[in-house]
């Protein structure tokens, strides 16, 4: 007879298999029937927990993006920080950046909530560092640094691997920062 889950583990099981759920199927398809199942648990368990599947969506995105956050590189110049971050997200994010686009889409049509929603869930944008350190450096003009100029880089690679599904060439990230995103800042 396995062993009884209880805590921290049965919570990661759960959100575990939410995760699973919404990788192989989507939102669309998503139950707390189909996690309950998923996660070898019974319905009470999952329900003392999150009320319904929106609510378990977003603490499966919220566990998700507190797992994998990635570190915010200090290379000496916004070049390279912004590209290796790129690279980062390149080589590590993909399935994670289809899932929040494709596979979530219904969520997002239903709840009136975007990507952006999800991933500001009670957390400061840490890229925000990135472009500090750029303006303490005098690499870049603070007055030209708007949200969607800073957003730009990472919407453009989110782009690139929707019309792929697939990680993106190293040229391409290079001709993002270099001729769209570096003009635009200096």
């Amino acid at each position: 007879m396995p062993e009884r889950r209880r805590g921290a583990a049965l919570e990661k099981a759960l959100l575990d298999a939410a995760w699973e759920e919404l990788v192989a199927n989507g939102y669309a398809r998503f139950t707390m029937d189909a996690v309950v199942q998923r996660a070898g648990t019974s319905p009470p368990v999952l329900y003392r927990r999150w009320s319904d599947r929106d609510e378990l969506v977003r603490a499966t995105i919220a566990r998700s993006l507190e797992e994998n956050r990635l570190d915010v590189p200090d290379t000496g110049s916004l070049r390279e920080d912004v590209l290796t971050l790129m690279r980062e997200i390149n080589a590590t994010r993909v399935q994670f950046i289809t899932v929040m686009s494709v596979h979530l889409a219904g969520y997002y049509q239903e709840t009136g909530t975007s990507p952006r929603d999800l991933l500001a869930t009670g957390r400061e944008n840490s890229v925000d560092v990135l472009f500090d350190r750029a303006v303490d450096r005098g690499e870049i003009k603070p007055e030209l640094l708007t949200e969607r100029i800073k957003s730009l880089p990472f919407d453009l690679l989110r782009h690139e691997v929707l019309t792929t599904f697939a990680p993106v060439s190293d040229d391409v990230l290079e001709e993002i920062v270099d001729t769209v995103f570096l003009p635009l800042v200096r």
